[in-house]
């Protein structure tokens, strides 16, 4: 449990942990579609991007899905480190399959076709990850809950890598530059490993998390 989340209210908290509680559950509904048309498009196009992006959605919705278990306990804090290590599971998870598809892509020189859903879906997940990470991350700082940061970043994660593959898609429809979409995976990944040493560690996420509310604290 992180010290700086008993500075707020039980009124507070109760409200800020249902809010958390329907972002998670919108986070969730949006990637099962995405998951579902992703994958569906990517097949119809041989695209190992969209394929990809569509099973980086199932992780994403395992991550919500920790972290709605958690708030659903009648003391979400005494959660907080196995809550924490699911998600960092999920982020390393994350890194090995866009690593490895990336590699196989570039190995093989796939040329996928073009897919009209499959941008229109990635400049969609653009837009709409940004948002959701927003409100999760801003409602966590404040209740102090580690996991609930860990996991909006995780759905900031999703959000480049939704531009990474609407880049890739487009590139490769416009130019025919096939390899953009594989190496800007894997600078995602990068940013994936990164997050789920931290999620798993805890410390740094909690430490920050602390910090800043005692900030906010000081500025009262």
């Amino acid at each position: 449990m992180l010290s700086g989340a008993q500075r707020v209210d039980a009124d507070r908290r109760e409200q800020l942990q249902r809010r958390i509680r329907w972002i998670v559950a919108g986070t969730i509904a949006y990637n099962v579609v995405e998951a579902i048309v992703a994958i569906t498009a990517g097949s119809i196009a041989s695209s190992v991007a969209l394929i990809s992006f569509g099973l980086d959605s199932v992780v994403e919705v395992l991550s919500a899905a920790a972290v709605a278990w958690q708030f659903t306990r009648r003391d979400p804090e005494r959660w907080e480190r196995p809550t924490l290590r699911v998600i960092a599971i999920a982020f390393f998870a994350l890194a090995a399959y866009v690593s490895a598809s990336a590699v196989l892509a570039l190995l093989g020189r796939d040329d996928a076709g073009h897919s009209t859903v499959g941008i229109v879906l990635a400049a969609v997940s653009v837009v709409v990850m940004p948002v959701l990470s927003y409100a999760e991350r801003r409602a966590g700082r404040e209740l102090g809950s580690a996991t609930a940061v860990a996991d909006s970043k995780q759905t900031l994660i999703c959000t480049y890598l939704s531009a990474a593959v609407l880049l890739g898609l487009v590139l490769n429809s416009a130019f025919g530059w096939w390899w953009a979409d594989p190496i800007a995976a894997l600078v995602i990944a990068g940013f994936a490993v990164r997050e789920g040493i931290e999620a798993w560690k805890g410390d740094t996420c909690a430490t920050s998390v602390g910090m800043i509310l005692e900030g906010d604290e000081s500025d009262r």
